[in-house]
């Protein structure tokens, strides 16, 4: 009998032993710390849009006459003087044109010469009442069209001299040629675009506004932008243009943002980021790490300040920034969120909170 009793009694043992070991306490779980923030009133909350810098001027340069292209002297990107030549059509067609042109003025001012002596003689003879006046009438009115053919012609001469004028297209002002739509050889019709023109001078900034909001947008508008050049510096701006239409493609209305001074060092195609102040329908925000969701509900951590525990508070939220969204519903000013990690946080959880540069938040309990 004592044979079998003995198996029974040696892990009793053994579990009397490993208590005797230890003091009976629980084990304490570390105090983790979490990143706390508070959310942002509406007067800091912002919509972001990713732009480019343009000039205010770009005009699109054609020749005037339709031809083959022959030359182009310019390249994309090289800066450019008023009048300075751009590209070049072949001429032997309008020279050829023009050289039949000043060959039929050679041909009216001889008739012109013929039929003007041919008046003068008719009108001696009429004085001496050797010819009637309707033969004298039919003279003169030969004289006069005459006359005419020549104006005629002589237009007809100019035009054509333009026209040679026209297969040389140059710089309408000072600039920088930003793009390029014609090649050596390409056959191009009278107004079509051979190259776009940045003029010199203001700059702006072109981005594409969504259509969800685009009614909360206006011209005149205070803006801030924002050169990925110089982070952190923003200038202030105003919106200058506003599509009254929708890109078919992108489905995005086009805006042009005018930077409010004179002097900004913003360069050609450049990156820029617009800032527009939303207009108080947004009254908190908090980062886009502080939110997460469960069944489609979206919440955040906020901590108690008494005993600096974790409770899940429900919101409603807006349309997603670029790093931060709006929050409708749930959150007052004074909250203490957490904004980092927020996914391995658990209901009544203890911790310790600090700010991004990992100092201890003193907290305030609300009265």
């Amino acid at each position: 009998m004592f044979r079998h009793a003995l198996p029974l009694a040696l892990p009793l043992s053994l579990s009397l032993l490993l208590m005797a070991c230890g003091n009976g306490e629980p084990v304490q779980q570390a105090v983790r710390p979490a990143m706390v923030v508070q959310p942002l009133p509406a007067a800091d909350a912002v919509d972001t849009f990713p732009g480019e810098v343009r000039a205010r001027y770009e005009p699109e340069l054609a020749f005037r006459i339709g031809g083959k292209v022959a030359k182009r002297l310019v390249e994309v990107g090289e800066r450019v003087k008023k009048d300075q030549p751009l590209a070049e059509l072949d001429p032997q067609d309008v020279r050829l044109q023009l050289e039949a042109t000043r060959a039929q003025v050679a041909a009216a001012q001889a008739n012109l010469k013929l039929v003007r002596a041919e008046r003068d003689r008719y009108r001696t003879l009429l004085d001496r009442k050797l010819i009637s006046e309707s033969q004298y009438d039919n003279v003169e009115n030969q004289y006069r069209a005459g006359e005419a053919r020549l104006k005629q012609i002589k237009a007809e001469f100019n035009v054509a001299s333009n026209q040679a004028g026209y297969t040389v297209l140059r710089a309408s002002e000072n600039g920088v040629i930003a793009s390029r739509r014609a090649e050596v050889g390409q056959v191009v019709a009278a107004g079509q675009t051979v190259f776009t023109l940045a003029v010199e001078g203001e700059r702006e900034v072109v981005i594409s506004l969504p259509e969800l909001g685009i009614d909360r947008l206006k011209v005149g508008q205070d803006v801030a932008v924002e050169l990925w050049s110089l982070p952190g510096k923003r200038f202030p701006a105003r919106i200058r243009e506003l599509s009254p239409a929708a890109d078919p493609q992108s489905r995005t209305f086009a805006a042009r943002v005018a930077f409010a001074r004179d002097k900004v060092p913003a360069e050609l195609g450049q990156s820029a980021r617009v800032f527009i102040r939303s207009k108080g329908e947004v009254p908190l925000s908090v980062p886009l790490s502080a939110l997460t969701a469960e069944a489609g509900q979206p919440y955040v951590w906020v901590v108690d300040p008494t005993n600096s525990t974790l409770k899940r508070r429900p919101v409603r939220v807006g349309a997603y920034g670029e790093d931060r969204v709006p929050v409708l519903e749930g959150l007052s000013p004074d909250d203490w969120v957490v904004a980092a990690g927020v996914q391995v946080l658990r209901e009544g959880q203890q911790v310790r909170p600090v700010d991004r540069a990992n100092r201890a938040v003193k907290m305030v309990a609300k009265e």
